[in-house]
């Protein structure tokens, strides 16, 4: 029985080439793919070719040149108007929307309370960030950003940034931005990025009821409310598994 010869030239990196030649009966069913086929999608070039002698050529990103198929990653580019639409994915359920909303409504209206409690001692812990921070914890618990780790560290690290950049500074643009710079360079570095954190600095260059607090202002209201937000968090967490309508 004659024998149909067909391959697999998967390309990843360029240089890095993987192929797997193939051998199939002219009577299997598969022949019939492996001759003047080509599929073309998104991000990926299939070309199937079939040859029934050993010289064997190349197809490289959809033109034939010979008796392979081949597989690139390179060749469709993403339209440049994607990222303006939304990403696809399934309809939230009632219960998907409500937690975590009913969570950010717990969570700042314990730390509103709070901050009636020590607002005669100069200090506060409802502050803009912290909606940032829910909206991340609630409606995102899966991202990086909302590990506990991120969290903590970003926004420990990043108060005390915005502390020291006045320290040298003083208050003013170069403040600010010297601020956010170290910020983005520090949860880099640390593997804890966070994007809410990057507020902190900015908010304690400019509001100047922070300032007497001085490095306090990294453990409260920086630490403190972090704390507050993962407790409730745990709590939408359990309601999302637990109890869905």
């Amino acid at each position: 029985m004659s024998q149909m010869s067909c391959g697999i030239v998967c390309g990843g990196n360029i240089g890095t080439n993987h192929m797997l030649p193939l051998s199939l009966p002219t009577s299997s069913p598969f022949a019939s793919l492996c001759f003047n086929t080509f599929i073309k999608r998104k991000g990926l070039v299939l070309g199937y070719w079939a040859h029934s002698n050993s010289n064997h050529r190349y197809v490289h990103k959809g033109r034939r040149r010979g008796n392979w198929i081949v597989v690139s990653n390179s060749v469709a580019s993403p339209s440049i108007w994607d990222d303006w639409k939304p990403l696809k994915a399934q309809t939230p359920s009632l219960s998907d929307i409500l937690w975590p909303s009913a969570g950010a409504f717990m969570a700042m209206a314990i730390l509103g309370k709070l901050d009636q409690l020590v607002a005669p001692k100069g200090l506060t812990v409802a502050f803009a960030p912290m909606g940032a921070v829910s909206t991340v914890l609630f409606a995102t618990p899966t991202a990086p950003s909302a590990r506990k780790y991120n969290m903590f560290m970003a926004q420990v690290g990043c108060a005390a940034i915005g502390v020291l950049a006045l320290t040298i500074f003083g208050p003013g643009w170069l403040a600010r931005s010297a601020s956010i710079a170290a910020s983005i360079a520090y949860m880099i570095c640390t593997n804890s990025v966070h994007p809410p954190a990057a507020s902190l600095p900015l908010l304690f260059i400019d509001g100047a009821k922070f300032h007497h607090m001085n490095f306090w202002y990294a453990l409260f209201p920086g630490a403190a409310s972090c704390i507050l937000l993962s407790l409730v968090q745990e709590v939408v967490v359990y309601l999302k598994n637990n109890f869905k309508f």
